[in-house]
């Protein structure tokens, strides 16, 4: 038992003189802040870094107090380096070769087998402390340039001279963790290292009894493996492989989170070791970690290493759901971690690109968590989310639950971060499209009639805007979807009229583009016209009208061909019959004028001053092509300000197209029209004679003239 009291003894000394030094480091620090003025603690620091630095550069040697001092000495670097905007005066100072010089023990006669003072101490301190000024980018190569690699790597074999000790551990782990931040997005020290022979020593560590060397090893492999092919490929034939996956079910979360992470960078950009990785058996492993690891970082690695390993082929998405991996990352969508979630919808984007899996992850319940990331205001996760939706709405078994949740909605009114996002999200809509026919329509119609209210409104809702103009007959009358949508105009959600509306408007446009309704306007009857000539001329002119007391010279067989109107003056029993001059008391000249061109000649330009007139004696006298150009015209100009007065307009003089043209601007504008004060009367859906205040679709929808009377479109308008 004297041995172990021995030891204890020995470990008490060492832990008294580790607080010892710190106590004394950080009373020096105190010393230099407090003692002289701010702008003279640079100098201070300076001043200090030298003084240590030529501690190291006079105590190269194993007399005991040589080497206690260059321990201190590297201690209180070390503890200057943790403040990292200190760096840059340490490296100043000349530190960098005082601590290379310190990688490395004093030469010693190879028969000398004694204790040596401070054995592995001082050059675990230096690893620590040029670990520490490698943080910065700009000071990684200065380091390597000065020799630290050669002496780093041979620090990592400490062991194989048959010590065992916490300090050949602790040596070890510091020259792994300084490779780390050497290597750190360092293209060329991470050859440099695989050069100098540091990726063996590394693996073999792996497999080292101290739990704290195997992280640290693992940790390095793991920056030497970004994004450098031939690491990789190194670190693969000195058979990692096993060793790593063996790591993975550790329930030492640091250690199958470093193991992942080397995993993962492996495999990345890499099909040839990411065949290799599965072929060892990854797989169960890492899908384990979903559920089994405390650490959401592990969690978060594991999640895009699944979404690596479904890129390969499609039999691996196929396992990877089969071997359970699904819920958990489903799970994990809802995960208060942003990178969690990421990763989860990273992955599950990539196993929605088999048909299967797309069915097997809706079924588990991941269409409304994946719908609800699209409200994300992190751009990587929101494009996650919407390429795995995407996926699932490749598979006509997931369109009515995505229509059912109000997935439609949720796509189409998401704001979203990137111009990639939108096109997945377009491209995503489209799918869907394509798909309502068959047997996803029928359901969907099965669903209009027997789901609770809300989902039945979803459903016309989403309709509306995805379905055939083919189908819309269908869907709107047969099944009642025109009510639903009519239903949300009343509604006191706001959300829910802007909705209706928007729908609404969809659904005419799509109904219109079967409809000449507005085509250009032709005349309304093939005829000869008589021309321009004869407008107005006394040549065999046969009639004259007087207009505001002035004469208009006509021709009753150009009239008679040109409206019923007329025919019914001269051919029935009316005075004007018989007359050579007809009074004509309600229209201006210049009206009267345009109206008898257009009668000669079938063809005029209406400027917006006279549209409305126009309109009046266009609709008294009958001529249907005159009016179509008069609506045509004042349609043009239709606002916000005067869309009342301009369908009341269209009600006054039966203007079809145009208050077909008034509907659907109200439909598009509903949400400003709605904040109007004054207009909000008149956008009012109350039921009327136990339907809704509407105009008769006929009217407005040819391809609907032969549905029953009751079914309407809404005017938004009171009736006088």
């Amino acid at each position: 038992m004297e041995p172990q009291r021995s030891q204890d003894q020995s470990l008490s000394e060492r832990k008294g003189q580790k607080r010892k030094l710190e106590e004394e480091i950080e009373e020096k620090q105190r010393e230099i802040s407090a003692a002289v003025p701010f702008g003279d603690a640079r100098e201070a620091l300076l001043y200090e870094v030298t003084a240590q630095v030529n501690i190291l550069n006079s105590t190269f040697s194993w007399n005991e107090a040589d080497r206690a001092a260059a321990k201190r000495a590297t201690h209180v670097l070390a503890e200057f380096a943790k403040n990292e905007e200190l760096v840059n005066v340490i490296v100043e100072g000349g530190a960098v070769p005082a601590l290379i010089k310190h990688l490395q023990a004093p030469y010693t006669n190879e028969a000398d087998r004694n204790p040596k003072p401070f054995e592995h101490e001082v050059e675990k301190g230096s690893a620590f402390a040029l670990g520490l000024l490698a943080v910065k980018p700009e000071h990684q190569q200065l380091i390597v340039d000065a020799g630290a690699l050669s002496l780093l790597v041979d620090l990592l074999k400490r062991h194989k001279d048959g010590s065992s000790s916490r300090a050949v551990n602790s040596v070890i782990r510091r020259a792994a963790d300084a490779i780390t931040n050497l290597a750190h997005e360092n293209s060329s020290i991470k050859t440099r290292v695989r050069v100098e022979g540091g990726i063996p020593p590394l693996v073999e560590l792996l497999e080292f009894t101290d739990t704290k060397v195997q992280r640290a090893a693992a940790g390095a492999l793991r920056t030497l493996a970004f994004k450098n092919d031939e690491n990789k490929k190194q670190i693969v034939e000195c058979n990692a492989l096993p060793t790593l996956i063996l790591m993975l079910r550790s329930e030492d979360a640091a250690i199958h989170y470093e193991a992942v992470g080397v995993i993962g960078n492996l495999v990345h950009s890499s099909p040839s070791i990411k065949k290799e990785v599965l072929a060892a058996g990854a797989l169960q492993p890492v899908i384990g970690l979903l559920s089994s690891s405390c650490c959401s970082e592990s969690q978060r690695e594991a999640a895009l290493l699944l979404g690596q390993f479904a890129a390969t082929d499609s039999d691996c998405k196929v396992h990877i759901v089969q071997r359970g991996a699904v819920q958990p990352l489903i799970e994990m969508l809802q995960s208060p971690d942003v990178q969690l979630r990421e990763m989860s919808a990273f992955a599950l984007g990539r196993l929605a690109q088999d048909s299967h899996n797309q069915a097997g992850i809706a079924h588990n319940g991941g269409l409304v968590p994946l719908l609800k990331l699209l409200d994300s205001k992190n751009g990587s996760l929101q494009h996650n989310a919407a390429f795995a939706l995407y996926g699932l709405a490749d598979n006509e078994d997931n369109v009515s639950d995505f229509i059912r949740v109000g997935g439609v909605q949720k796509l189409q009114d998401g704001e979203f971060i990137v111009q990639a996002t939108k096109d997945c999200v377009s491209k995503t809509l489209k799918r869907l499209e394509e798909k309502i026919h068959g047997r996803v329509l029928n359901h969907l119609l099965y669903l209009m009639r027997v789901a609770e209210k809300a989902v039945q409104r979803r459903v016309a809702l989403a309709l509306a805007h995805l379905c055939s103009p083919d189908d819309q007959r269908t869907i709107f009358i047969d099944n009642n979807g025109l009510e639903l949508l009519l239903g949300l105009l009343g509604s006191t959600s706001p959300k829910q009229q802007i909705d209706g509306a928007v729908a609404l408007y969809r659904l005419a446009n799509k109904a219109m583009s079967l409809s000449p309704v507005d085509a250009a306007p032709p005349s309304p009857t093939p005829q000869v016209y008589l021309g321009e000539q004869y407008v107005n001329n006394s040549t065999l002119s046969d009639v004259t009208f007087l207009v505001e007391g002035r004469r208009f010279c006509a021709h009753r067989i150009c009239l008679l061909a040109s409206s019923d109107a007329f025919r019914a003056m001269f051919d029935g029993g009316y005075l004007e019959k018989d007359a050579r001059d007809i009074d004509i008391p309600n229209i201006r000249w210049e009206v009267f004028e345009l109206m008898m061109r257009f009668i000669y000649t079938g063809s005029i330009d209406i400027s917006l001053d006279i549209a409305q007139d126009l309109l009046r004696a266009a609709d008294q006298y009958l001529l249907e092509g005159l009016k179509r150009l008069c609506e045509y015209t004042i349609a043009q100009d239709i606002s916000l300000e005067n869309v009342a007065s301009m369908y009341e307009l269209s009600e006054a003089f039966h203007a079809i197209s145009l208050r077909h043209t008034c509907i659907l601007f109200i439909l598009e504008h509903f949400d400003k029209l709605n904040a109007k004060p004054r207009l909000v009367d008149l956008i009012d859906v109350k039921p009327f004679e136990g339907s809704y205040r509407m105009v008769n679709m006929a009217h407005n929808l040819p391809q609907y003239q032969s549905a029953v009377p009751r079914v309407y479109i809404v005017t938004l308008f009171p009736f006088s």
